[in-house]
Order: structure tokens, then sequence, then C-alpha cells
């Protein structure tokens, strides 16, 4: 068994953003599974489960009640000169909604099925990668942080401009309401993501030890086809646990994208009313930008961990044609590696949302340029009420 590298600080870090992150999902009921130290697994729990649903549904039917908001200097002003605005932001709280309904829906009523996929990834690291790791995947501690950080900034974004609107009477109950159903939809995707990140850390592990092999093969020395069969067998059970894993979170992952898109497209008009109309600067210009750019970059990140992922997966179509630069190949030998080569042309480790794109860089940048273009559209359609009278 290889020795394991000492904790960095950057892994202790990430040890404790995941804690943390299993810690607040269970207070939220967004995490309906406990540990069972007797059989080792992840059991579901009928009682967290019932917790859960209670009370995020309670918590939406909070939030669908009529508010007492008044953001008189801001919101009103604008939705009279620029009801395009209200349009847009009621749209954008009407998918925002949907994501929450179907993310805590989606946690009820496939629980069973992700006990099942979590109990398949903790058997596969106990029983195999945690004696083929070599290496710390430091890209693993990056993202989990990243991602962990973003969910802070995301809340502590609304948070301001929730309550650093001037001259608004807030309601600090519904606020806490409305907060703790945007914290659940980003823990219940952050939850998927750091899914993706376990699938990557397995993955760069099977490459590792696929070049391991090849070289050793240069060297001249004798590689045993037993161990491709077994990377082999692991790789296409992870490519099956990640679509199972995909399907569950298809619609909310998509809605939860749509959101970030919309309410961007909906800041940014915000963004050039103000810088139009000469808003104090104080006030009102430091709230919005940040938002914009917290989203973008939680957008971007999304896409990012699918991308790495794909990404990984080329690699190790890559190392398997090493073996090919090899002498005297024995027959059991290349026969593996062709079947593992022609699995990896086949079934390509990629995540495709509701059937309709497949998320990785090329899709981010279409999501910008999108972004921009409705922006775009959106500035000419309203042109003559941006500037107010």
């Amino acid at each position: 068994m290889p020795q394991q590298p000492h904790r960095g600080y950057r892994q202790r870090v990430a040890h404790f953003t995941l804690k943390s992150t299993l810690y607040a999902s269970w207070a939220l009921g967004l995490f309906p599974f406990t540990y069972d130290s007797r059989t080792r697994q992840l059991t579901r729990s009928r009682w967290l489960l019932s917790y859960g649903l209670v009370l995020n549904l309670g918590l939406m039917g909070v939030v669908l009640l009529p508010g007492t908001e008044d953001h008189r200097d801001v919101r009103i002003d604008m939705f009279e000169r620029n009801p395009i605005i209200q349009q847009v932001e009621n749209m954008v709280e009407i998918i925002s909604f949907l994501t929450a309904v179907a993310m805590h829906l989606g946690i009820f009523w496939k629980s069973r099925e992700m006990v099942t996929i979590l109990n398949e990834l903790f058997l596969l690291e106990k029983r195999h990668f945690s004696n083929l790791i070599l290496a710390h995947c430091h890209q693993f501690d990056k993202y989990v942080i990243q991602k962990c950080i973003l969910v802070v900034l995301e809340v502590g974004s609304s948070l301001l401009i929730y309550f650093g609107v001037p001259d608004s009477n807030l309601v600090v109950t519904r606020a806490f309401c409305i907060y703790l159903v945007q914290v659940g939809v980003l823990l219940g995707v952050t939850h998927f993501h750091l899914a993706v990140i376990y699938i990557y850390r397995f993955v760069w592990t099977i490459n590792g030890q696929l070049l391991e092999l090849a070289n050793q093969q240069r060297r001249g020395q004798k590689v045993d086809p037993a161990r491709i069969k077994l990377l082999f067998w692991l790789y296409s059970r992870l490519l099956e646990v990640n679509s199972r894993l995909a399907a569950i979170y298809d619609i909310p992952v998509t809605l939860f994208m749509v959101t970030l898109m919309s309410a961007n497209i909906m800041i940014a008009h915000v963004l050039i009313i103000i810088w139009i109309n000469q808003f104090s600067l104080l006030d009102i210009l430091l709230l919005f930008p940040q938002a914009l750019l917290i989203n973008f970059y939680d957008l971007w990140l999304s896409i990012a961990f699918c991308e790495l992922v794909e990404r990984t997966g080329r690699q190790t179509s890559d190392i398997l044609k090493l073996y090919n630069d090899g002498e005297d190949m024995d027959e059991e030998l290349q026969r593996s590696l062709s079947d593992f080569a022609l699995f990896c042309s086949h079934r390509r480790l990629r995540f495709r949302h509701c059937g309709l794109f497949y998320v990785n860089y090329e899709m981010g940048f279409r999501m910008i340029i999108t972004n921009i273009l409705y922006l775009v559209f959106l500035v000419q359609f309203d042109y003559m009420n941006l500037k107010y009278k």
C-alpha cells in the first residue's frame, strides 16, 4: 500500500469545508442519510427525510406570502419607468422558486437512488482507490474550497443588496426565510458539484496508474494485464455512476444555471439604468457589480467542474495510446488495452443536461455570449425608458 502524503494546509481547509457542508446540509434537511458503523455504509433516514421536506416546504410557503418590503426610492421608480425590469425580476423569482421545488422534491423522491450511488462511490474508494492513490490531488482541494467560498459569497451578496438599498422598509423574518431557501438551493447544487469532483479525483487516479504502467512498459518491465482490467472495470463503473448521478440532478442544476443567467441579465440592465441616471455611487453602484461578478463566477465554476472531468476523461484515451510504443506486448495485455481504448472512444465521460447540451467550456462561452446578446436586446427594446425625466 502506498504511503499517504502528509496533510497540508489546503487539505485541512478542504476537509473543514466538506465537514461544514455536511453539517449545514443536515441542519437544513438536505442530506437525509446517516452513517451506519456496522455496515460502513450510508443509510436513508426517514426522520431526516421528513424533517427536510417539512422544513423546506414550510420556508417556501412563507416566501410565497405577500411581502411588505418597500424599496421606495429605487425599485418602485424603476418599475414605474421600466416595467420590463419588473417582468424580468418576476421571471427570475419564478425560475428560482421552481429550482428550489425541483431540488427538494428530487431529494425526497430520489433519495433511494442517491444513497445507492453514494454507497457505491464510498465502496469503490475504500476497496480500490485508497490503495491506488500515489499523490495528493491538489485540484480536488482547489475546487472544493472555491465552491464553498462561492456559496458564502452568493448569500452575502444577496443580503448586501437586500439590506443595502437605502430607504427600505424590510421584514427581517421573511428575509431570513428567503435566504434559508437560497442556501438550501446553493447547498443542493454544491452536493452535485462535490460528487462531480470526487469522480474527477477517481478518474485522475486511474490516469496516474495507467501512466505509471506505461512508463513501466517503456523501461522494459512486464505489465500485469490484471491491473489494466481492474482499471478498466473501475473506469466503466465511474461512467455508470456519473450517468445516474447526472440524471438525479439534471433538472435542478439546469434550472439553477438558467436562474444565474437570468439574474445576470437583470442586474446588468439595472446597472445600465443606474449609470445613465447617475444614482448615488456609494449607495447603489457598489451593490450590484459585485453581485454580477459573483453570479458570473458561480456559473463559470459550475461549467469548470464538468469541463475538468471531461478533460480528464479525454486524457485517459491519450494515455492508452502510449502503450502502442511498447514492444513484445503479450496478447492478453494487448486485448485488455484494446477493450479499454474502444470503450473510451464509444463512452465518453461527459455531462449532458436534459438531453439538450453538454456542459463544458465551449458551452460556457456560448452562455456568456447569450447573456450579452439578451442584454443588448433588452436595452434596445427598453431604450426610450432608460433615462428618467
